[in-house]
């Protein structure tokens, strides 16, 4: 996500406060639980003032007395030397007649408004300054994994309410020791009001436990936990927001026995390694890619994998790239330090495959029972799931693909101030939304709403999110597709309804995103969604707007034979598309012949000539599958994308060299054709079809055709966009869907 461009200062009425009085400021936006109150502490005895600071519901207030001549230079202080954590949405001023403060500057306990606009943070990496002392023999926290600090550690996941204080969090059945407690009232030090602060008296700890999740005793679980993975067993480990999976990324025995326990054939493995350093040993990395391996977020980030490295074949088969992360937490850093430490991991979602995380500890050893060696627990409570983030690096920018932890809750600026509402979301990979204000706020990943766990998880994170807001909804809205789930927990609040098409909202979340707020041109490349003529569309141009939209434009339409079952089996669209072209499939040397049972292919055939469970779609997810089967290299798919995925991977191979060839319809000679539909402009996909299956008896490379059709697709819908544009007096355009990434 990229996020939008701040305006120069967020101060506001500056102008109008009088030097001769006192003075209040309130700070809103990321401003509690970052280390806020002490910084204007320090900031305010530099300069001389008396006053007080304190956390409220709207953010911070900043109580100043006067004489106030050096209020430009606080102001520009507590704009350009706020923490790292921080962000100002804006500081508002006025004058406070009367107020009257003793000789120096004093941080108030917190209190508790109607009507909250401020917000917590997301969780944060450990940072160097702790790193520095979980290392240091001499330190009281050495080797305490969970040592943090005001610029540190975990936050959004531990929160019950706001203000963000102790009492609020799941640590508040830690009581502080005495050294604890006097960092925490003390302003001077890094650690005053880090609501997580806790040492090895009197903090959460560490534990090893069995498969069968019984305790076993032992001086250090970090060593037990590094030594069954040399083992080749898989280790649950409780995290920040839930559980990981870990097994050694180098041993194609525990990974493979990772996947079948998990029930994961193909689908890609994040991987943890030490360092940046690790990392460029099995990947290549630039400048843009490194800074957000290491940014206080540590996402996973999509890497080229490197040839002939030291990992398993089976991290991520068929695929050019590899998911890499960094440790944040402190326990993450002590599995790999010591003289037999860890190699490179896998760390993937401590689940069953489909079930949401796995977040207590008596509800991970009961439901990862069977698929985990050992577990290495801890007892401080999860309030909130929060799978890893993921993005990509496109042309040094961020891109991102999953947005969970390390940046969630973190809002979304609107252009417009709206109404408190609840947006429930699609049904794959869910996220939902909810406004306050001018403000939108993502909520972590969810996953599929096709299971009771995921639903459940799904309508807990909702009560969450309004709790940490403080908002309840005045309206709802939901997909145009009624049979969701998502759609049917809206109907179920007995709130004002609004249905959103769903590649309507793929564009609107794009402009919003952006700041846009007139008409669109908007290339919507998906999966599917339900159309308002009701067929599935996926391949979509539209003109949108904030509340409406036109249709302007779409890929030719395809059946799906057999529904659903088209989107796991890619060689039903490939025979939906040689159909579409030939109106019957045609004795051609392909090599998905070679996958197909002749009974299958048979009665797939019956039911596209007799219109049986074969529903219309424009999808440009199946255009993908339907190519990528037709080129037999997934003609079944395990996980959602594995086909578009696979095809991406086989087109970079032409792209750098490794397999040449020359399709006849590469960049300088695409051939496309657009006509007139009944209500919009129409690409026909017939002339591609044919033309990949020419190639094919030509002997062409694959991964040249598999480039070509990436040309195809770009070259036709630009051409398109362009002559729309020219028509409508558009010069902007957004991308959206899930094919665009």
């Amino acid at each position: 996500m990229t996020t939008l461009p701040k305006p120069e200062s967020p101060i506001r009425n500056s102008d109008m406060v009088k030097a001769a009085s006192g003075v209040e400021l309130t700070i809103r936006g990321v401003v509690q639980g970052v280390g806020f109150r002490p910084f204007v502490h320090r900031l305010a005895e530099r300069f001389g003032f008396s006053g007080t600071v304190e956390n409220c519901g709207s953010g911070v207030v900043i109580r100043l007395a006067a004489p106030l001549f050096h209020l430009c230079r606080f102001l520009k202080g507590l704009e350009k030397e706020a923490p790292p954590l921080c962000c100002i949405d804006s500081i508002d001023t006025k004058n406070v007649d009367g107020f009257f403060a003793d000789k120096g500057f004093v941080i108030l306990s917190s209190r508790q408004d109607e009507g909250s606009d401020t917000m917590i943070p997301p969780d944060a990496a450990c940072c160097s300054d702790c790193l520095q002392e979980l290392f240091s023999k001499k330190d009281r926290r050495y080797r305490y994994p969970f040592i943090n600090c005001t610029n540190c550690g975990p936050r959004f996941t531990i929160v019950h309410s706001i203000p963000y204080d102790r009492p609020r969090t799941s640590m508040k059945c830690f009581a502080m020791c005495p050294r604890c407690e006097k960092e925490y009232h003390d302003p001077a030090d890094r650690r005053f009001h880090a609501q997580p602060n806790a040492c090895s008296q009197c903090g959460p700890q560490l534990s090893w436990h069995g498969e069968d999740g019984a305790r076993i005793l032992c001086d250090d679980p970090v060593a037990e936990a590094q030594k069954a993975l040399r083992q080749g067993k898989i280790v649950a480990i409780r995290g920040v927001g839930g559980f990981h999976l870990a097994v050694d990324a180098g041993s194609n025995r525990a990974v493979g026995r990772l996947r079948r326990r998990k029930g994961r054939k193909d689908k890609p493995l994040a991987v943890m390694v030490r360092d940046v350093g690790a990392a460029r040993k099995i990947c290549y990395v630039n400048k843009a890619e490194e800074e957000q391996l290491c940014s206080w977020r540590r996402p996973i980030v999509l890497l080229a994998k490197k040839e002939n490295s030291a990992l398993s074949d089976s991290l991520a088969p068929g695929i050019s790239h590899l998911g890499v992360m960094l440790p944040y937490t402190p326990f993450q850093h002590l599995l790999f330090h010591g003289p037999r430490c860890a190699g490179p991991l896998v760390m993937t979602s401590g689940n069953r495959a489909g079930e949401p995380l796995c977040t207590e500890n008596y509800e991970a050893t009961r439901r990862l029972k069977g698929i985990s060696d050992c577990f290495l627990l801890h007892d401080r409570n999860i309030v909130s799931r929060a799978d890893d983030s993921l993005l990509r690096v496109a042309r040094n920018r961020p891109q991102m693909m999953r947005r969970s932890r390390g940046y969630v809750p973190e809002g979304v600026p609107l252009p417009c101030e709206l109404p408190d509402v609840l947006a429930c979301g699609a049904e794959l990979k869910n996220t939902f939304c909810m406004t306050r204000k001018s403000t939108a706020y993502m909520s972590q990943h969810i996953g599929d709403l096709n299971r009771v766990e995921t639903l459940e998880f799904y309508e807990e994170s909702v009560r969450h999110l309004q709790d940490v807001l403080q908002a309840q909804p005045a309206a709802v809205c939901c997909d145009l597709n009624p049979d969701y789930l998502s759609s049917r927990f809206a109907q179920s609040l007995d709130l004002p309804l609004y249905r959103i098409q769903h590649h309507h909202a793929h564009a609107v979340s794009v402009m919003a995103e952006h700041g846009l707020v007139d008409k669109t041109l908007a290339v919507i490349l998906d999966g599917a969604g339900y159309g308002q003529d009701g067929t599935v569309w996926g391949g979509e141009i539209l003109l949108s707007g904030l509340t409406d939209f036109a249709r302007l434009a779409s890929l030719d339409d395809m059946l799906m034979p057999g529904g659903d079952a088209a989107a796991q089996e890619p060689w039903r669209m490939a025979l939906s598309a040689l159909w579409k072209t030939y109106g019957t499939i045609p004795e051609k040397s392909i090599p998905l012949f070679d996958y197909i049972d002749p009974v299958k292919k048979e009665a797939v055939c019956h039911m596209m000539e007799n219109n049986i469970n074969t529903p219309r779609t424009t999808s440009c997810g199946r255009l993908f599958d339907a190519v990528a089967a037709l080129l037999g290299i997934c003609p079944v798919s395990n996980y959602e994308g594995q086909a578009a995925m696979e095809l991406e991977s086989l087109a970079r191979l032409a792209v750098g060299g490794k397999q040449s060839g020359s399709a006849g319809f590469g960049p300088e000679s695409v051939k496309f054709s657009i006509k007139q539909g009944v209500e919009q402009l129409v690409l026909e996909t017939a002339p591609l079809i044919q033309d990949i299956v020419d190639a094919l008896e030509q002997k062409e490379k694959l991964s040249a055709i598999a480039l070509s059709f990436h040309h195809w697709l770009i070259i036709s819908l630009t051409a398109i966009i362009e002559k729309l544009g020219k028509d409508l007096g558009k010069k902007e355009v957004v991308l959206g869907g899930g094919c665009m990434q």
